[in-house]
């Protein structure tokens, strides 16, 4: 009788340190998930921030839809070059656009047609030279709208700004009509295309 009974302590007891480990180890899990989402939410909202393209003006290299990772402190260490796919706020339209910087502070730049200069030296488009190509091959030009012209005369990007153009020159709202671009209003740099899967990439720049 006394060994039955003390058998049934010892299961009482088995069973007690069972139910003990599996609510130590739940516990730890959700501490570990805990962990993990405030570290995305950070991750998420100091450091990267998500963009949706809304438009043609990036065309051929961005199309409306896609969704971009911006880098938001790449330029809290650096100012953006000449090349890179930011995103910016633009005050008087009230949005986030994403263009390609063509020129920075001290440069002087020209678009005349589809040349570009920067400094007196033709900038090498090669991201959209193929859309350059079929619009000259046409008997026309990719390029509608040149710079400077009567809207903005100075062809010197000031300090603390940076000249910026979309790709779809045809279709875009960038510097030739809004003016030079403050880094105050810079968003970050366009580093990934995570969305839709099948154009998932790293943007060149």
């Amino acid at each position: 009788m006394e060994q039955e009974v003390q058998h049934q302590d010892n299961s009482a007891q088995e069973k007690g340190s069972r139910s003990k480990k599996a609510k130590n180890e739940i516990v730890e899990w959700l501490k570990a998930i805990v962990i993990a989402l405030v570290l995305v939410i950070l991750i998420r909202w100091l450091l990267f921030k998500p963009f949706v393209v809304d438009g043609p003006s990036m065309q051929p290299n961005f199309h409306t839809g896609e969704r971009v990772i911006v880098n938001e402190i790449l330029y809290d260490i650096r100012e953006p070059q000449r090349g890179e796919v930011i995103v910016f706020h633009v005050p008087s339209e009230g949005r986030d656009f994403i263009k390609r910087v063509i020129a920075v502070a001290g440069d002087t730049v020209q678009v005349s047609g589809d040349t570009v200069m920067v400094n007196g030296e033709k900038v090498n488009e090669t991201y959209i030279q193929g859309a350059i190509d079929a619009a000259e091959a046409n008997g026309g030009t990719y390029n509608v709208k040149d710079f400077p012209n009567e809207q903005f005369p100075d062809g010197k990007v000031p300090e603390g700004h940076v000249f910026v153009m979309g790709d779809n020159r045809p279709n875009s709202t960038d510097s030739r009509m809004i003016g030079y671009v403050s880094l105050e209003d810079i968003v970050g740099r366009a580093d990934v295309i995570f969305w839709p899967i099948g154009d998932i990439k790293w943007i060149n720049h």
